[in-house]
């Protein structure tokens, strides 16, 4: 009976740290491994190799595409809602504009 750390081949299985992971994708980005030579070096298939790339590059645009410049750590939904907030209250700004013109406009008939 196999445990559940070793593949149908024997061989156990290695888990990387994410820091494992980033020191393993700074590596290849900066050209000191291959993908191949980063797999041997850690001891992992080349497909683990290439999903952690994948995964890393795909985070540090995901990332880069949520910081917007002067608010550091804004989240984008976070950027979305405050964007949300700033329509409503430019959208409430005409709307009162707009009545106040009409009122003006038109005349406000009696109550009694």
């Amino acid at each position: 009976m196999m445990s559940a750390s070793t593949v149908s081949g024997g061989k156990a299985r290695r888990r990387l740290s994410p820091s494992e992971k980033y020191e393993m994708w700074m590596s290849i980005v900066t050209g000191q491994a291959t993908q191949r030579e980063a797999a041997e070096r850690y001891g992992v298939d080349r497909s683990v190799v290439v999903t952690a790339c994948r995964v890393a590059k795909q985070g540090a645009l995901d990332a880069l595409a949520a910081s917007v410049p002067g608010r550091p750590g804004v989240a984008p939904a976070d950027a979305a809602l405050a964007a949300a907030h700033g329509e409503i209250e430019r959208l409430r700004a005409t709307v009162t504009e707009q009545a106040v013109a009409l009122h003006l406009h038109a005349g406000k008939a009696r109550w009694d």
